[in-house]
């Protein structure tokens, strides 16, 4: 039998140390709600502090099993509460502990924070499949 994998790692600057002390407030509390909710709000990954306490920049990455759109509903969250602007992504790899057909791969995200909504979005087996296909694609 064969295990899938997502992994990603990735930094977000949400601007101050006190952000960043609240971000890690929600991820803590959303984190205790979830052990009774039917579908966990922040599961397949962690949040840390990257830098000193004095810093300002978070660190998201996969526990075991990454949930991109976890990641993607959390950050669109600190947004909000935050007030974050700009643009922030990540990218993400997919893997399997054997080798299977189309179970490898990965893609990226890209958010507008201020807008608090996702812009655009890429995925390898797709753009493979397109390119293989003749269709035009982006290199």
């Amino acid at each position: 039998m064969a295990d899938y994998f997502t992994h990603f790692s990735c930094l977000i600057d949400v601007g101050s140390p006190e952000k960043a002390a609240r971000a890690l407030e929600l991820f803590h509390d959303l984190r205790a709600a979830d052990q009774h909710a039917d579908e966990p709000e922040v599961s397949g990954f962690t949040l840390a502090r990257q830098d000193a306490p004095e810093g300002s920049t978070l660190w998201i990455h996969d526990d075991e099993h990454g949930d991109v759109e976890a990641v993607i509903r959390f950050v669109l969250r600190l947004a909000e509460d935050l007030d974050l602007t700009g643009l922030w992504g990540f990218q993400y790899g997919l893997t399997c502990s054997r080798p299977r057909l189309d179970a490898f791969g990965g893609g990226a995200h890209v958010i507008d924070l201020g807008a608090r909504k996702s812009i655009g979005w890429t995925s390898t087996q797709e753009w493979l499949a397109a390119a293989l296909n003749g269709e035009d694609v982006d290199a």
